[in-house]
């Protein structure tokens, strides 16, 4: 199977009762931000966006409130920089006690710290950014040696038995050769998945050239739709890779992934910066749905990143019987028996 079975369960259950209870807007994945502080000025982030305070990091209750307010089966522990938060452990081990799938996501540098502190579950997600080899992730992440210690903390975590996957921002250097290179280094280390996604291009970024146009997005993603046939290891859905190639189209879903900060909950959505609320019931009703679900702003005019369009496909989903075929055939896969025919 692509994702571990209680995963699966866990997230029919999630929809069918929120399906039964007549609920349209559904959150499926929970991004938490404990803290806006990192150890690294990737050239993805806006300059401002993680120069936060340790000090002003939420705590422990703050976070499990959101986790119970928002009710999502999954958790990405994002930030900044989680392995920083002096909490880290605590934090997981609530979200596992609370049946939550906790998806802890790393640049790596400090993981060695976190696995001295934390312990393999079947409920956590070490998820490590790696966005390509070591040449051109060592120039995004704007510092030398961290593809090295990235990729030291997968073979790690892997040889303690934590669930391990990667995750990948496709930029205008990333070449498509370089992206299989990196896929086939990745499924050789046996990650458990490897997800990709666009780095897409806003106003905000005028005069920045790292980001990807609707045209580019489409022309990159076509070649990963078909590298994603060969290897099984990415993780990224073949509908969502159809979207992004171009095949497809798909309204945007912001709710499905809700982000929760020190500052509140971000609305509209986890990339776009428009309004902090103090409480999920203003946050919830309080943002237009319908707009963003539009993608009218100009702002959502080149975006299609994973945490706007896969919830789209969960969601829609059920309006056409091949795209469930589709879907079942993807998750049933012998992803590890073919990984190692592959190899």
């Amino acid at each position: 199977m692509r994702f571990p079975l209680h995963v699966a369960t866990d997230m029919m259950r999630w929809q069918l009762r929120n399906w039964w209870a007549g609920n349209k807007r559904v959150p499926i994945v929970l991004m938490l931000e404990p803290l806006h502080t990192c150890n690294l000025a990737c050239i993805g982030c806006s300059p401002e966006r993680y120069t936060g305070d340790l000090k002003d990091r939420l705590p422990l209750a703050k976070c499990f409130e959101a986790i119970e307010e928002c009710g999502a089966p999954m958790v990405s522990v994002c930030g900044g920089e989680p392995t920083i938060y002096p909490e880290i452990a605590e934090l997981i081990e609530g979200i596992i006690e609370r049946r939550k799938h906790a998806i802890m996501c790393t640049n790596g540098i400090l993981l060695d710290r976190f696995y001295r502190k934390a312990r393999p579950h079947k409920r956590l997600t070490v998820n490590v950014h790696v966005d390509g080899m070591r040449q051109t992730h060592d120039f995004v992440v704007d510092r030398e040696g961290v593809w090295d210690k990235a990729v030291e903390g997968i073979k790690e975590g892997k040889r303690l038995g934590y669930y391990v996957c990667t995750n990948t921002t496709v930029f205008r250097e990333t070449s498509v050769d370089e992206i299989e290179e990196m896929v086939a280094f990745l499924s050789a280390l046996d990650v458990d998945g490897i997800l990709l996604s666009p780095g897409y291009h806003y106003e905000k970024l005028a005069g920045q050239d790292h980001f990807l146009f609707r045209d580019e997005i489409h022309e990159k993603f076509k070649h990963i739709l078909e590298l994603s046939r060969r290897y099984p290891k990415i993780s990224s859905t073949p509908l969502f890779l159809e979207f992004a190639a171009g095949l497809r189209d798909y309204p945007c879903t912001p709710w499905g992934n809700p982000t929760y900060t020190p500052k509140g909950w971000k609305g509209p959505c986890y990339l776009i910066e428009g309004q902090y609320y103090g409480s999920w019931k203003e946050f919830f009703g309080g943002v237009d749905w319908d707009y963003w679900e539009s993608r009218q702003d100009q702002r959502c005019h080149n975006c299609k990143m994973h945490s706007g369009f896969e919830p789209s496909v969960v969601r829609k989903l059920g309006e056409s019987p091949r795209d469930i075929l589709t879907m079942a055939r993807w998750q049933l896969a012998d992803v590890r028996n073919a990984s190692s025919r592959h190899a």
